[in-house]
């Protein structure tokens, strides 16, 4: 196929995007068939390429020197390319009757919008800096959609995203310098350094790399730079819902793979010091996203706790440095993605149809919206990693990989992943308990007019949950192709 059609996969929902606010719908139900029908064809076209696009790299625009803004379709492209086409025309669903009463809609949309094009960006990307180029870009465009209520809480939130994703990205530029002046910016399985010719030099291209590292790990809500993600969730649940599941923070983990294994690579870091650096910031942070979780009451920022531990089970397996940590590490990022989608959706059709926020707020509520209940204790236990679910197949293939890899210190890993396997049992399931079992002393004629919302938003999480169970039963091809991506067959 023309590879064209890759910047039109890009552009197709950015300039629709922007021309939401322009358009003279008639009605509401116009503009939604308008979005919906732009998702759906943003995403035919990326899958398409994704499919059966060219694999040479595509020079679409000079920038200086010899340096070009470069797309190409690669294992990494599909896979990630892939899950956000896949997720998006459902979330936009979704959001169509949450967003009913919000205000400032056309906004909304055009930012939502847009955003799918800018992460499609990254993941087409074949190159650090066409990757840097969309990475700063998503932040830009993702801040009006925190900012959508304009409330307090919303402006000093947004500030602190600002703060965090704009000093990170100032220290993922160091990498990208040091890349062009050492090496290459081009994405090559095994990197772009050899460490017999950087020489003297090894130890200084290694704090780069941690330093790069970090600066990624803003957007992957790294402990200590993970403040700004619980503090989002005032935005409204489609985007928080896309922030912890697809977007923002599955960018900053995509970026962290794609540094480490197609930058410096993993023979380059594997055993110095700066792999137990990174490595060890990820298995404290799956111990403190969950230990939080535990102790938060608000329900969003209870989940929101939870993606900062998730999103460092997959750093943690990239931190390996080995074909099976790339595994481990991909593996979670698909799982996760419909996990904590599901379960943040669900979250929010809770929050709309009842006006309720916090966990001991929710007594009975599974009785009255079995379907939304339903699918969250679906996503609960994928994320407690049941087997026969999702979230097991993705941690199986970690410690399957920390055990391959003989590293000591990876071992003490797979204790935070027990230790965090306990809490998330405690936090996801207090809030399901709450929802069947309130007791026999509850007066549910206190919540007679709660009931499940309608299909746009039904559809969704009945989709997310069934892909949970599907991926849990039926993920052999799923993981044999994420092998070949990580031995460089795609």
């Amino acid at each position: 196929m023309n590879p064209n059609w890759i910047l039109a996969a890009i552009l197709l929902p950015m300039a629709g995007g922007a021309l939401v606010p322009l358009l003279p719908f008639k009605t509401r139900k116009s503009m939604m068939i308008y979005l919906e029908l732009l998702m759906l064809a943003t995403s035919a076209i990326a899958l398409s390429m994704i499919f059966h696009g060219p694999t040479e790299t595509y020079h679409a625009l000079p920038f200086v020197r010899d340096l070009t803004i470069s797309f190409k379709v690669d294992g990494m492209t599909m896979l990630f390319g892939g899950l956000v086409s896949v997720l998006w025309p459902f979330a936009m669903l979704y959001s169509f009757e949450y967003m009913e009463h919000e205000g400032h809609e056309k906004i909304f949309f055009m930012f939502y919008s847009m955003t799918f094009g800018v992460t499609l960006g990254i993941a087409f990307a074949s190159d650090m800096l066409t990757m840097y180029f969309f990475y700063e870009l998503l932040t830009l465009v993702t801040v009006p959609l925190i900012l959508h209520s304009l409330s307090r809480e919303a402006i000093l939130a947004t500030r602190k995203y600002l703060y965090y994703s704009l000093g990170g990205a100032a220290f993922a530029m160091i990498g990208l310098v040091f890349m062009i002046v050492y090496g290459s910016t081009e994405f090559q399985l095994g990197g772009v350094f050899d460490a017999a010719k950087t020489g003297d030099k090894t130890n200084m291209l290694l704090l780069i790399y941690v330093i790069a590292f970090m600066g990624f790990g803003v957007k992957a809500a790294i402990w200590p730079l993970s403040g700004w993600l619980p503090d989002a969730g005032v935005a409204p649940t489609p985007v928080t819902a896309l922030l912890h599941a697809v977007a923002v923070v599955k960018a900053g983990v995509f970026a962290i793979i794609r540094l480490t294994y197609y930058c410096f690579g993993a023979d380059y870091l594997r055993g110095t010091w700066a792999q137990k650096v990174v490595m060890g910031f990820a298995m404290f942070t799956i111990i403190y996203g969950c230990s939080r979780a535990v102790t938060q009451m608000h329900i969003k920022r209870r989940l929101a706790y939870s993606t900062v531990s998730n999103l460092s089970y997959i750093i943690f397996a990239a931190t390996i440095m080995t074909p099976y940590g790339m595994v481990g590490a991909l593996a979670h990022l698909i799982c996760h993605a419909f996990m904590k989608i599901c379960s943040f959706l669900c979250a929010g059709s809770m929050m709309h149809m009842t006006g309720k926020k916090y966990v001991y707020e929710l007594n009975g509520m599974g009785r009255r919206m079995p379907i939304v209940f339903g699918c969250f204790t679906v996503a609960s236990f994928g994320l407690m990693g049941v087997p026969g679910l999702a979230g097991f197949i993705s941690k199986w293939n970690i410690c399957e990989a920390v055990v391959e890899s003989g590293n000591v210190q990876a071992y003490f890993g797979i204790g935070c992943l027990l230790i965090s396997a306990l809490l998330t049992a405690i936090y996801m399931l207090s809030v399901v308990v709450r929802g069947f079992f309130p007791g026999h002393d509850f007066d549910y004629s206190t919540i007679e007019n709660v009931k499940d919302p309608t299909w746009k938003m039904c559809f969704p999480l009945l989709f997310f949950a069934a892909m949970i169970i599907v991926l849990g039963l039926f993920s052999p091809r799923l993981i044999s192709f994420i092998w070949d991506v990580a031995n460089g067959l795609y």
